[in-house]
């Protein structure tokens, strides 16, 4: 796919799309980040927040080139198609605008593909119909993702749109680690079965820690750690999920930020005949007031390990109960993986927490892991081993990129001439 540099000139040399733009829609807020494939570099970036209130806010930051300095913007922004439309204007102000003959394509985080979707996949009107059929399954999520496409393809209708879903990655997952042990008409009737989510990440960190070992990913086996204020785990195979912690939704598995993790499901049933709750009641409960916030009041690693410095015994309770669940999987997947080469830990908390990498790995030697205390301390946005020489298995840092891994992927499916629709796996 090419332009001309102008619609009149003739002779002008062909220009060639090499950017991306990377949209996140959220219920009330939209990221974006605009890429250049040909080194990865990032143009500009931004959060639109509070969409439809009276206090919604824009902040925009070119990131490269051009000498301009970050904005923002204050005041109500209607609906997402408003945010888009404000989102365009400043990328047009840097001369990024998405009427430019270099964009290649939109890849949009698309939450949840149910078991359709493997693959990063053009969007039609087949692939959103079947994108809103997972609605229920996916509903804080996946209209959100809906509104996003529908109003960047109002915006562009002529640019490829493609869809990068959070499950994609756990699709290699086999039925032993996918179903759950529940009547299987039931369970297929709807849906119910193990997806998991942060797979962008899972992906890309995999991928990288085999990279920082100097091996192939097809060579290297890998338990991921993407602990955020959502957490999640992940067991990866030779470049395979061969199981992950989140579940159904992204309740299930590790202690998070709000959310309880794993929990026995007699506990919705005892909350609801005991104490009265309804349905959305538990919900909120659950996803929203519980995990670190629902045992010492902060969903804040930093807050809590001061609090902990204090004497906090409540916060030292909540960080033992995050840490003993968090030994749980790594355990688990050591067993599952049968040789584990690396343990990689990721997002906010997991690059960021130095003790809660110690923590986690304390008492693991038998399992060939173990953490240098004066690597562990160091700070870096860069990849790195935080383990001794003589560890068995290396224990790394590996900063996440979703944004670069949508925008890869997304890139790599417009730039073929065989890019493929939806990817269908019969359940």
């Amino acid at each position: 796919m090419t332009y001309s540099t102008t619609d009149h000139e003739s002779t002008a040399a062909p220009v060639e799309p090499h950017r991306v733009l990377v949209l996140n829609s959220g219920s009330s807020s939209v990221k974006y980040q605009l890429l250049d494939m040909r080194d990865r570099s990032r143009l500009a970036s931004g959060l639109v927040e509070r969409i439809g209130e009276e206090t919604s806010r824009l902040a925009h930051t070119p990131l490269t080139g051009g000498g301009a300095e970050p904005r923002e913007r204050t005041g109500r922004i209607a609906d997402h198609d408003a945010a888009l439309k404000a989102a365009a204007e400043e990328l047009a102000a840097d001369g990024l605008g998405l009427d430019s003959p270099e964009l290649a394509a939109i890849g949009h985080r698309v939450v949840h593909g149910g078991l359709r979707f493997s693959a990063p996949t053009v969007i039609t009107d087949e692939v959103l119909k079947e994108i809103e059929r997972l609605v229920p399954v996916a509903p804080l999520h996946n209209p959100a993702n809906i509104t996003g496409i529908r109003t960047a393809q109002a915006l562009r209708p002529d640019l490829p749109q493609v869809a990068v879903f959070d499950t994609a990655f756990h699709t290699t997952m086999p039925e032993a680690a996918a179903r759950y042990a529940i009547d299987v008409e039931t369970a297929d009737a709807h849906r119910i079965r193990r997806y998991g989510f942060h797979g962008t990440s899972h992906a890309y960190v995999s991928r990288r820690t085999a990279e920082l070992l100097g091996r192939a990913p097809e060579e290297v086996n890998v338990i991921v750690l993407h602990l955020g204020n959502g957490a999640s785990a992940s067991a990866v195979a030779g470049g395979r999920c061969v199981e992950t912690s989140m579940g159904l939704t992204p309740l299930e598995g590790l202690v998070m930020g709000t959310r309880s993790g794993d929990i026995d499901p007699a506990v919705t049933f005892h909350l609801k005949r005991v104490a009265g709750m309804s349905t959305d009641e538990i919900d909120v409960l659950l996803n929203k007031k519980s995990g670190l916030v629902g045992l010492c009041g902060d969903n804040d690693m930093r807050e809590i390990r001061r609090r902990i410095d204090e004497g906090d015994e409540r916060a030292a309770l909540a960080f033992d109960i995050y840490i003993h669940r968090l030994k749980k999987y790594i355990g688990a997947y050591t067993a599952v993986l049968g040789r584990v080469d690396a343990v990689a830990f990721t997002a906010g908390v997991g690059e960021n927490a130095a003790p809660v990498r110690e923590a986690a790995i304390a008492g693991l030697e038998e399992l060939g892991m173990a953490v240098d205390a004066s690597l562990n301390a160091v700070r870096s946005g860069e990849p790195r081993l935080i383990s001794p020489e003589y560890a068995r298995v290396a224990v790394a840092v590996v900063p996440t990129d979703e944004e670069l891994e949508i925008a890869e992927q997304t890139f790599a499916l417009v730039g073929r001439g065989d890019a493929p629709g939806p990817v269908r796996i019969d359940n």
